[in-house]
């Protein structure tokens, strides 16, 4: 099968299945780009194309201005109330601000968000909603093959390995922030709680060595078919693959101003005071919890730095470049200065009491049952809180800094890192 007849055809799928650029990529592509369902041009003067493929770090979960996202029947979702079922499209929150469209790429024409907020290894090649609490998009790769039917793909964008079938960012998250605030707000004589853990996350908590060697299996194997794919539908078979890790949203210290509060410390009995204290700056969890939250996204980065070493040397001839953002907050993390979350480049935690659309900023003179509700709104409506201890609209436009010195970088590994007076560095 010729290159140019390879196109036609996923053109032909992507008008089938409703798909046009802006709406398989949840993206604006510059003016004057041809949609999916538009005639294929010859393969010499596709236009070209970036492409984002992965999570939520990626598709720009906590930086608001989420467009709508075509589902798995080729239907545009836009939102569709905070009571909605978690499982639906529009809640992969692709925003506008994501890094992929904030990047200064030269010479890319067009740009495609295909990642999705809480997208797993298993979502690559597979609908996400056949696995337990997928979204019910299409599979990440049949939504680049649409792309490719219409683009030149040069750069690929990914951002994958903090969710697997081990553990999800979402799920260590919740685990730690909630621990902080049943301690804060349950005496230890309170028995009609049960048996609640209050204790600080330890290392083990979160993933345990053997969790990350599986996770690090599980997303070599899907990137893998990633790059067998791109090998097939790439119009000129040139292309960069970034391969991006993480940053933590919290400091290895939380600064002292945080540290109590009404002479309460977060090893103290019930400590309220503090636990709004926190709650408001954005932080809500033990001092304690710190460094070993730190210690899992350093792990989260050997996961894709173990990907990238593996695939390099299945594949010599590819542009593959590892892309370490894990120094990129330095310094602009939560309740790591005062007036957090302000200054911060990450979302705080947020809740909502019922799906209401109006988050709660504020948890002082609440008591334990209304805290209680609260937090279980996050459990039932997870939408409502999908946000928290992302990076924000700045926090991506960092990581588009960071993406931007990737794109042009003559190694195949940089880290980003930002200096005490906020300028980024790659190399």
């Amino acid at each position: 099968m010729s290159l140019l007849r390879r196109p036609v055809l996923v053109a032909v799928l992507a008008a089938a299945l409703g798909w046009s650029a802006t709406a398989v990529a949840g993206a604006a592509p510059d003016p004057g780009a041809p949609d999916a369902a538009s005639a294929v041009l010859p393969t010499a003067v596709l236009p070209t194309a970036a492409v984002a493929i992965g999570d939520s770090f990626v598709s720009g979960e906590g930086a608001g201005n989420y467009l709508p996202v075509t589902d798995v029947n080729g239907v545009a979702q836009g939102f569709p109330g905070w009571s909605a079922p978690n499982a639906n499209a529009f809640f992969c929150h692709r925003s506008a601000n994501a890094s992929l469209l904030k990047a200064d790429l030269p010479g890319v024409q067009a740009r495609f968000n295909l990642a999705c907020s809480g997208g797993q290894p298993h979502d690559v090649a597979n609908a996400s909603g056949a696995r337990a609490k997928g979204r019910t998009v299409a599979s990440q790769l049949d939504q680049l093959r649409a792309v490719a039917g219409t683009h030149d793909i040069d750069l690929v964008l990914v951002g994958l390995g903090s969710n697997n079938s081990s553990f999800t960012f979402g799920d260590v998250a919740s685990l730690c922030a909630n621990r902080f605030i049943a301690d804060a707000w349950t005496g230890w004589w309170e028995f009609w709680a049960g048996d609640v853990p209050q204790q600080p996350c330890a290392v083990s908590d979160l993933a345990t060595e053997e969790e990350i060697a599986a996770a690090t299996t599980e997303t070599t194997a899907a990137l893998r078919q990633l790059l067998t794919t791109l090998a097939q539908v790439d119009a000129d078979g040139r292309h960069r693959v970034v391969f991006q890790d993480y940053t933590n949203p919290l400091p290895l210290d939380l600064l002292p101003q945080y540290h109590e509060e009404d002479g309460r410390d977060d090893t103290r009995d019930k400590f309220r005071d503090l636990g709004a204290e926190r709650y408001a700056a954005g932080c809500p969890v033990h001092r304690a919890s710190l460094a070993p939250g730190h210690v899992f996204s350093s792990r989260l980065g050997t996961v894709v730095q173990g990907s990238h070493a593996a695939l390099s040397a299945e594949f010599p001839g590819a542009d593959l470049v590892h892309l370490n953002v894990q120094r990129a907050f330095d310094g602009a993390r939560l309740c790591e200065r005062g007036d957090s979350p302000a200054n911060a480049l990450a979302t705080p935690i947020r809740l909502q009491d019922g799906p209401s659309g109006t988050f709660v900023t504020s948890l002082s003179g609440r008591d334990k049952i209304a805290v209680q509700r609260i937090a279980n709104t996050c459990v039932t409506y997870f939408q409502t809180c999908q946000e928290s201890w992302h990076p924000n609209a700045a926090g991506h436009a960092v990581l588009g800094r960071c993406l931007t010195g990737a794109a042009a970088a003559t190694t195949r590994a940089v880290a980003c890192v930002r200096a005490a007076d906020g300028t980024i560095t790659v190399g």
